[in-house]
């Protein structure tokens, strides 16, 4: 009898495993994967998410500290580190469509890393640059890298949500809710939205013409030196009509580009500075081809790497780092330094991060740059660097200020800000447009969006 019940109790001990390994693998909430919804709640909340099952990867204080770079810089920057297995299908569209807030997205998955972000924040091929730029790096320093760069050069602000009480994101569903209402009655509330927006883009703007005054008056200041050294005399023997007229412009060009930065009130407003400059120095140019009897020189653009040093006399070949080989205006000098394979004299201007290129330095410097190459040429010019970007994107708007027609995202009723609360209103293919795409525009090329199949 024992020995009946022994051989009965073994298939009823392996039914109770079996069902047991059933309900561990099965049951609700045991799942090693977070769903979309829980990250996007706690992006809402903080602006850097560290799964649990990739916690290796970022320690929680160097995750704070990220976090607390991203809201003094008050940029809609969102990381989320996760595991390798963690699965790609979709994944950028779904958490952007989960998350709701207009902004730049980065995901780091395993060893590898990818971004996504609204046209209105950074352009496509802005943020192509600052992926590749990136990639092999460590996680730590790869994140802060990443960040590094895209707060110097994207536009937007800061949710709301993350300068509350970290809940899980209710705040800005009922946000959302509410202004879907406000939209619809009209009324005061519409109202107060586009002041306040208008109030921000305000702010942005002056930020932007005071980082761009000290380029200008840099700019003013060297003309007027030029100016000096020019030892001309209208009365000097030798002097004709020619040479007065074209020292008269040159003087009159130096009060002018005085008179219009000090009236400036609009980043825009600085693009007729430097044109009346640039037209200034060839002035200057023409006098002194006069004055030494050569051949006037042909109207050509500035110096590409410098402004400053007058018109151009050639074209030569430049390639950027990591950009593709082009033909730029340069001066004399460059174009020697060029030819012995020496660097150029670069113009540097201050940024956040330092001392940088005036095209690798933001879209602040559109009105500057666009004042002194006019036309079509600067994009082409620009090709692959941040401010070519910048005036490439279709948020930037027409022309080069970048102010008007939506640089920063316009106000209420048209493009949203980085930062705001836009929940699914936004464009899968504009957002995941670019690099590496396969499939709806999610991660990497080939193969439905699979996270990084183009590296």
């Amino acid at each position: 009898m024992k020995a009946v019940l022994r051989t009965r109790s073994v298939p009823a001990l392996l039914l109770a495993v079996l069902a047991l390994l059933v309900v561990t693998t099965y049951a609700p909430g045991a799942s090693a994967e977070t769903s979309v919804s829980t990250i996007a709640r706690a992006l809402r909340a903080s602006p850097v998410y560290v799964d649990p099952a990739a916690s290796a990867q970022l320690s929680k204080a160097d995750a704070d500290a990220l976090a607390r770079k991203i809201k003094d810089a008050d940029k809609p920057v969102f990381i989320a580190v996760l595991p390798a297995g963690y699965p790609t299908a979709n994944l950028f569209s779904g958490l952007r469509g989960a998350t709701g807030v207009t902004g730049l997205y980065g995901i780091r998955l395993g060893d590898r890393f990818d971004a996504r972000a609204d046209s209105s924040v950074l352009s496509a091929t802005a943020r192509q640059n600052l992926v590749s730029g990136v990639q092999g790096e460590d996680t730590k320093t790869q994140l802060n890298d990443f960040t590094d760069r895209a707060l110097a050069n994207m536009g937007g602000h800061a949710p709301k949500s993350w300068g509350g009480t970290g809940s899980d994101g209710g705040a800005s569903s009922t946000a959302l809710i509410t202004a879907g209402a406000v939209v619809v009655a009209g009324g005061a509330g519409a109202y107060a939205l586009v002041r306040r927006n208008r109030r921000r883009r305000e702010a942005e703007e002056r930020a932007a013409l005071d980082r761009l005054r000290v380029v200008v008056d840099e700019d003013i200041t060297a003309f007027g030196e030029e100016l000096d050294r020019l030892d001309f005399q209208p009365a000097e023997p030798g002097a004709d009509d020619a040479m007065r007229a074209d020292y008269e412009h040159a003087l009159d060009a130096y009060d002018t580009a005085k008179q219009r930065m000090a009236a400036a009130q609009r980043p825009d407003d600085v693009r007729s500075v430097t044109e009346t400059l640039e037209d200034g120095r060839f002035s200057l140019a023409r006098l002194a081809a006069r004055r030494e009897g050569r051949p006037l020189p042909e109207r050509r653009p500035p110096c590409f790497f410098d402004p400053r040093h007058g018109p151009s006399t050639t074209d030569a070949t430049w390639t950027p780092p990591g950009g593709a080989p082009r033909q730029v205006p340069v001066c004399a000098a460059d174009a020697t330094r060029l030819a012995d394979g020496r660097d150029p004299a670069i113009r540097e201007v201050d940024t956040d991060y330092g001392r940088r290129p005036y095209w690798d330095a933001g879209p602040a410097y559109g009105p500057w740059a666009g004042g002194y190459f006019g036309g079509g040429m600067l994009p082409g010019l620009l090709v692959g660097t941040l401010l070519g970007s910048a005036l490439s994107s279709p948020a930037y708007g027409a022309g080069y200020g970048g102010f008007d027609g939506g640089g920063y995202g316009g106000d209420f009723g048209g493009t949203y800000q980085g930062g705001d609360v836009s929940g699914t209103d936004f464009d899968p293919g504009d957002f995941g447009g670019g690099f590496g795409d396969g499939g709806g525009g999610d991660f990497g090329g080939g193969g439905g969006g699979d996270f990084g199949g183009g590296f």
